[in-house]
């Protein structure tokens, strides 16, 4: 899948760079180190906003047509973030308490949503703190980089196992609307996958959040 393919490539390229950075620091090349961290950001954000635009077209997916795909929790060990770590815990005990499987998987889309937004923002104020002359503890800011690519990573890899399960619950014929979602284009008004169904017209979805 295109989808899949690009956010390989761009996770390479923001981890690539990292590594080369986070090297050079500790080689005690700093001002190298800060030259080749500048461009960390931008790489960052390119691998979190598709990221959430696929996260975000299963959801609304799925809430749409009522997909209900297989599903694990977060595990809170496969993160480094005491802020993830408390997310996917929250996500683990929800799935023990939602009696609904498509309740549980729901939230674990909002949860990885949640994440990967903060996750992104942690990033790049840890790179602004860096770039502060008046920075008085460069040694954290390098260990949140880390962290937060790290966590990143693993949203990366568990919203790749969602899609796997999601599109194996997908039906065929819902195939090109949903791809139409990940490439930002409008579904057609007269798809027949968009007429109204009267036993969802008024049914909502209160509870949302994260293999």
């Amino acid at each position: 899948m295109d989808a899949l393919r690009e956010l390989e490539t761009s996770y390479a390229m923001f981890s690539v760079n990292l590594d080369e950075a986070i090297g050079l620091r500790r080689n005690g090349r700093f001002v190298k180190a800060h030259q080749v961290l500048s461009v960390t950001p931008a790489l960052c954000r390119r691998l979190a906003d598709p990221l959430l635009i696929l996260l975000r077209a299963m959801l609304i997916h799925a809430k749409h047509f009522r997909i209900v795909p297989n599903l694990s929790p977060l595990d809170p060990e496969n993160f480094q973030q005491a802020k993830s770590r408390r997310a996917a815990s929250f996500n683990a005990i929800c799935s023990r308490i939602f009696l609904s499987q498509r309740s549980q998987f729901l939230h674990k889309i909002t949860t990885l949503l949640e994440l990967v937004e903060n996750l992104s923002e942690s990033f790049c104020k840890a790179w602004e703190e860096l770039n502060d002359p008046s920075s008085l503890q460069p040694e954290r800011e390098w260990d949140l980089l880390d962290a937060s690519h790290y966590d990143l990573n693993t949203c990366l890899r568990e919203s790749v196992v969602l899609l796997k399960c999601f599109l194996l619950a997908l039906p065929d014929e819902q195939l090109l609307e949903f791809n139409a979602a990940l490439q930002g284009s409008p579904v057609p008004s007269s798809s027949p996958l968009l007429s109204p169904k009267r036993h969802l017209a008024h049914r909502r979805m209160t509870l949302l959040k994260g293999q």
